[in-house]
C-alpha cells in the first residue's frame, strides 16, 4: 500500500528531517521525494510505502497533521487509492 504526503509552509531548517523521523518511527518507507523552495515557501511531495506502518493509517494522518501544526507547515497524507480515484476521468 502506498500514500502521497504533501508538505507546504514557510521554509525553516529541519522540515524534511522531522517529517522523515516520524515516518521512520512508524515503519513507513519513503520511495520517492521531491522538494523545492519558492521564495520563502517550502513545498515537498513524498511517495511512501505504508505496507509496514505500525499504526492505523488514520492515526498516521493525525500524527502528520499534528507535526505540521507543531513545525508551522500543512501536512496532508492521502492514501494512494483515494489519490488515484480523484485523478481518473
Amino acid at each position: 500500500m502506498k500514500a502521497i504526503i504533501t508538505v507546504v509552509g514557510h521554509d525553516t531548517v529541519g522540515i524534511i528531517s522531522r517529517v522523515s523521523a516520524v515516518l521512520a518511527a512508524r515503519g513507513v518507507n519513503i520511495l520517492d521525494i521531491t522538494q523545492s523552495v519558492l521564495g520563502d515557501i517550502f513545498a515537498m511531495v513524498m511517495y511512501v510505502d505504508i505496507g509496514s506502518c505500525t499504526i492505523p493509517f488514520t492515526d498516521l494522518v493525525d500524527e502528520n497533521e499534528a507535526l505540521g501544526r507543531e513545525i508551522g507547515v500543512v501536512i496532508h497524507t492521502m492514501h494512494e487509492d483515494i489519490f488515484n480515484s480523484m485523478h481518473r476521468i
